[in-house]
C-alpha cells in the first residue's frame, strides 16, 4: 500500500481543483488591510484557520529578537484626503494601497505644496497605485496614481488618518502536520502585504492548500510545519522563539509569487547543495520545462533570515518571477488580472512534487546484501522468466544494489536513469517485505 503524499498529483492538470479553491481564498483575503502587525493580520489568519488547524502566536511589542525589536502594533480604521471642494480624492476604503502602511495618525489642513511631500506615485506607470511602508520610522503618507496626482488642483486639502501605533503584539500562526519522524519540512510564507495578489496571496493560498491536503492524507514520514508570518520581522521573531529546535528542520521552502506567467524559479539555499536543492534541480525541470534554477543571494524574502550564517538552514525558495523582476511588483497592478490559473496550478504541482519527494528521499540499507535476494518468492518479480525485466523490476535491482547507506534514492534515480518516484516505489516495496530499512544519520 502506497503511503506517498499527494497521490494523483503529478502535473498542473491535477491541481485545477486546488487552484479554484486558492482563487476563492485569495478573493476573500484581497480586501483585508494587512501590515506586519494588527487586526488585518489576525483577520487573515482567522480566514486561513477556517480551512486548516492553526496555532496563533502573539508576541508582545518591545521584545528583543536578535538585533531587532518587535514593533508596536499598528491598526487603521479610516484614512482619506479631501480636495479644496471637500470631495474625497483619496480614500483607504477604495483600495488598501492608498495609505502608506504604518502611517501615524493625523488630522490637518495644508496646501497642496505641503501635501505633496506625503504623496507617492509611479511616474513610469501613471495609472497604478504604489505600495509603500514606513515600519520603523514614524511618518505618514498616501499613495495614488501619478495621473491623479498631476491633476490635483491647487488649494487647501484636509487630511485624515485614524490610526493607532501602540504597544500590542506581532501575530503569526503555524499549522503542524505530524509525521512518523520528528524531522521537519518547513514551509514559510509571508502574510503582511495588502492589496497584492501575486505577492503574496498566492503564497498564502498555496500553503493553505498543501497543509489541508497533508492533513487529510496518509501520515507522512516527516513532520510538516507551515508558518504564516509577516515578512522579515516575522521570520526573525519565529527564529528567535524556535532557536532550540531548529536542528529538526531537514528541508524547507519559502514560497510566494506563485501565480504570474513567468517560469518557475527555484532559488537555492545558502548551502547550495542541501537536499531540497538537489531535489528541485532534478525534479522541477521535468515537471515544468523552462524552470530557472538560481543561486542563493542575501536579497529576497524570508530565506535570507532562515539561511543567515548563524542558522544556515536547508531552505530554498520557490516563486515564479522573483521579487522586483516584474513591472507590476508592489503596485495595484498586482491584481487578479496578473494571476494565471494554469500557472498557479503548476506552482501547486511543483510544491506538491517537492514535498512528496522530500518525504520519500533517504538513504537505505540492504538487509540481505550478499547476492540478490529471491524477489519472486516475495511477490516482487514476475513468475515467468526469460523476458526482459520491466522498469519497476529494474528499480528493485538498482535499489538493492546501491542501498549501502551511502547513496540516497535521488542519487540512485540519477545513476540508473529511472524516475525518482519509480525508485521510491521500489524502496517502499522492498522495505515492506523486510529487505530494506531506512538508514538514519
Amino acid at each position: 500500500m502506497s503511503h506517498e503524499l499527494f497521490p494523483g498529483i503529478r502535473s498542473a492538470a491535477d491541481c485545477v481543483g486546488w487552484a479554484d479553491e486558492a482563487w476563492a481564498l485569495m478573493q476573500r483575503l484581497y480586501p483585508v488591510c494587512r501590515s506586519i502587525t494588527g487586526d488585518g493580520v489576525r483577520e487573515t489568519l482567522a480566514v486561513v484557520g477556517e480551512r486548516i488547524a492553526l496555532q496563533l502566536h502573539e508576541v508582545p511589542s518591545g521584545l528583543p529578537v536578535f538585533d531587532w525589536t518587535v514593533p508596536q502594533e499598528w491598526n487603521v480604521r479610516e484614512a482619506w484626503i479631501k480636495d479644496p471642494a471637500g470631495q474625497k480624492v483619496v480614500d483607504l476604503r477604495d483600495h488598501s494601497l492608498h495609505l502608506m502602511s504604518y502611517s501615524t495618525p493625523v488630522h490637518a489642513r495644508m496646501p497642496l505644496s505641503e501635501l505633496r511631500a506625503h504623496l507617492h506615485s509611479l511616474p513610469d506607470h501613471p495609472d497604478w497605485i504604489p505600495y509603500r511602508t514606513s515600519y520603523y520610522r514614524e511618518a505618514w503618507g498616501f499613495c495614488l496614481p501619478h495621473r491623479q496626482l498631476q491633476a490635483l488642483p491647487e488649494g487647501e486639502y484636509e487630511v485624515f488618518i485614524d490610526s493607532t501605533l501602540a504597544p500590542g503584539h506581532l501575530s503569526y500562526a503555524e499549522c503542524v502536520v505530524p509525521g512518523r519522524s520528528e524531522q521537519e519540512f518547513l514551509v514559510f510564507t509571508h502574510i503582511c502585504h495588502p492589496g497584492l495578489c501575486n505577492d503574496n496571496l498566492t503564497g498564502i493560498a498555496v500553503a493553505t492548500a498543501l497543509a489541508a491536503a497533508l492533513a487529510q492524507g496518509p501520515t507522512p514520514r516527516l513532520t510538516y510545519r507551515f508558518v504564516f508570518a509577516p515578512g522579515t520581522i516575522g521570520s526573525i521573531t519565529w527564529l528567535a522563539r524556535n532557536e532550540a529546535r531548529l536542528g529538526a528542520v531537514r528541508d524547507g521552502l519559502v514560497i510566494g509569487l506563485l501565480g504570474d506567467r513567468g517560469p518557475l524559479t527555484y532559488k537555492r539555499s545558502r548551502r547550495e547543495d542541501a537536499g531540497i536543492d538537489r531535489l528541485a534541480e532534478h525534479l522541477l525541470p521535468q515537471l515544468a520545462p523552462g524552470t530557472r534554477l538560481i543561486p542563493f543571494s542575501p536579497y529576497g524574502y524570508d530565506e535570507r533570515q532562515l539561511c543567515s550564517p548563524g542558522f544556515n538552514l536547508p531552505v530554498g525558495r520557490l516563486t515564479r518571477t522573483p521579487n522586483n523582476e516584474y513591472p507590476q511588483y508592489h503596485s495595484s497592478a498586482d491584481d487578479f488580472d496578473l494571476i494565471d490559473r494554469q500557472a498557479l496550478a503548476e506552482s501547486m504541482a511543483a510544491c506538491a512534487t517537492l514535498l512528496r519527494a522530500a518525504d520519500r528521499e533517504g538513504r537505505y540499507l540492504n538487509l540481505n546484501p550478499k547476492c540478490e535476494p529471491m524477489l519472486g518468492k516475495r511477490g516482487l518479480y514476475r513468475p515467468t522468466g526469460g523476458g526482459h525485466p520491466g522498469e519497476f523490476e529494474h528499480a528493485l535491482l538498482w535499489v538493492l544494489n546501491q542501498s549501502d547507506g551511502g547513496r540516497s534514492l535521488l542519487q540512485i534515480a540519477q545513476r540508473s536513469g529511472l524516475a525518482f518516484d519509480t525508485v521510491a516505489d521500489a524502496a517502499q516495496a522492498l522495505e515492506e517485505v523486510g529487505l530494506l530499512r531506512l538508514h538514519e544519520d
